[in-house]
């Protein structure tokens, strides 16, 4: 016999789990089918979360290595010119507590809910039905929706071949139990430019290899600029326009041959070869197109409120296609889709998502944040653009911080002084793209950021000092 609930969803991440939370307060039965050991998804387990966690204690290291050369801080017991290391064993114990810490929570708010966690493995058999899987079958159904939320996983590129001992992906990664003495990495999206930055200041060699012509290609050509520039300060080796021709796992290295942008091939040999190329979707074993579901490329074509091709079934998150070139992988995206479905199936009407307003953040050293339209996309798609960039480094608080890379830089419409995107690298970067996805949800002008008083001394004078420069007067450089 079938356990009814008003609402079944498969996947416990970061779309799913926010997606049951909301039905359950709008008053809805809700399960959720998870078959991992913990809720969370890819965000909590693998991605943003323990990836996160890495990257602070990469800068508690940087920060500690210049204690008495910066900072004036002594370290009793520390012998001239002792090399300050970190102790991986802790450092992965730490992340694995905030980790599971993390997940008790999104446990304790199913059971404040009476959201029930099934656990197992999900399969669609038709007519709001679901049979999951672990040690005895079980089957449930929505009596008004199933929502598909199973999210994604890392992609690997053809030709090479991820063994997960040498030739690895970020779920390796983040359980690495040595720092690694050299490390490649294939692709500079998030995933590769941050990894980059954790093993660079553990104390690895780091070389990136990226197929498009620039390091972090969806960002603004002149962030892309900046992080090159500080990758190349740091000691990290970077071929852009260059491509991975074939990798073989040699004994306890990895021999990698890159053809490289002018055509010359070089082989570079390290210890792992990291693959960062993307993610894909996870439908293996849904039964998804049994039951009817259209999918492209392995995802879910699902229309602007997330319904699939088969009625009472809709879909969200990394799994999706809206049917434009990219739909943002992103835990944020994940979560308010999540949103928006639970309210239109309690019958409420939500507003749609803006996906020009989506904010990125990539936690590298420097950190990049980003909203809305690059110069590049705001030129293409015929607004008469004008820009203002400011520097961090003119600032005292950047000077206090001993962080004075990078810039904000506004990208504006010149007619209506409307603000299409905010783009910044360094310091705190993550963080005040905050105000700047306000500002172009609210359909800001570059006038009424410059009018907004901004305290001293902040990081975040650097956002308004980059509007009095798009209208030419910046006042401090």
């Amino acid at each position: 016999m079938a356990h009814e609930y008003d609402v079944v969803i498969i996947g416990g991440g970061t779309g799913g789990y926010v997606a049951a939370i909301r039905a359950a307060q709008l008053g809805l039965s809700v399960a959720v089918v998870e078959k991992q050991k913990a809720l969370g998804g890819t965000c909590l387990l693998w991605g943003c979360i323990p990836t996160k966690a890495l990257l602070e204690h990469a800068h508690a290291l940087k920060v500690v290595q210049e204690a008495s050369k910066t900072w004036g801080v002594t370290i009793p017991g520390a012998a001239p010119g002792q090399t300050i290391g970190i102790d991986m064993a802790q450092v992965h114990s730490r992340k694995d507590r905030i980790v599971s810490g993390l997940t008790r929570g999104i446990e304790f708010l199913f059971k404040k809910n009476k959201v029930a966690w099934i656990k197992g493995t999900a399969r669609l058999t038709g007519n709001g039905g679901v049979d999951v899987f672990e040690g005895e079958k079980q089957t449930l159904r929505a009596t008004r929706e199933i929502v598909v939320a199973t999210g994604s996983q890392p992609r690997g590129v053809p030709g090479i071949e991820i063994d997960r001992r040498r030739i690895i992906t970020s779920d390796e990664a983040i359980h690495l139990k040595e720092v690694p003495g050299s490390i490649a990495i294939m692709g500079s999206g998030a995933v590769g430019v941050e990894f980059a930055s954790i093993f660079k200041r553990f104390g690895s060699d780091v070389t990136i290899v990226e197929l498009l012509p620039r390091l972090v290609p969806v960002e603004d050509e002149a962030v892309s600029a900046e992080l090159a520039k500080s990758f190349r300060k740091q000691g990290i080796a970077a071929h852009t326009g260059a491509k991975v021709t074939s990798a073989v796992v040699d004994g306890n290295a990895v021999a990698i041959d890159v053809l490289l942008g002018d055509g010359q091939t070089q082989q570079i040999r390290a210890d792992y070869l990291l693959v960062a190329t993307g993610r894909g979707p996870v439908t293996a074993g849904l039964g998804a197109e049994d039951a009817g579901l259209q999918l492209e490329r392995g995802y879910v074509r699902v229309d602007a409120e997330y319904r699939t091709t088969v009625p009472g079934i809709s879909a969200l998150g990394d799994v999706i296609t809206l049917g434009t070139p990219v739909h943002p992988q992103l835990a944020h995206v994940s979560s308010a889709e999540g949103l928006f479905v639970a309210e239109r199936i309690a019958g409420r009407n939500p507003p749609p998502i803006n996906y020009d307003h989506v904010p990125g953040c990539t936690y590298c050293d420097p950190e990049i944040g980003s909203v809305g339209l690059t110069e590049q996309k705001a030129r293409e798609r015929g607004f008469d653009v004008r820009v203002g960039t400011f520097p961090f480094g003119v600032l005292g608080r950047a000077k206090m911080a001993g962080e004075t890379d990078g810039f904000v830089k506004i990208v504006a419409d010149r007619k209506y002084d409307e603000i299409l995107g905010v783009h910044m690298i360094g310091l705190r970067s993550t963080e005040l793209v905050a105000e700047a996805t306000l500002a172009l949800r609210l359909e800001a002008t570059v006038e009424s950021l410059i009018r907004t008083i901004h305290a001293h001394p902040t990081m975040a004078e650097a956002v308004a000092e980059a509007a009095h420069a798009a209208h030419g007067a910046a006042i401090h450089s």
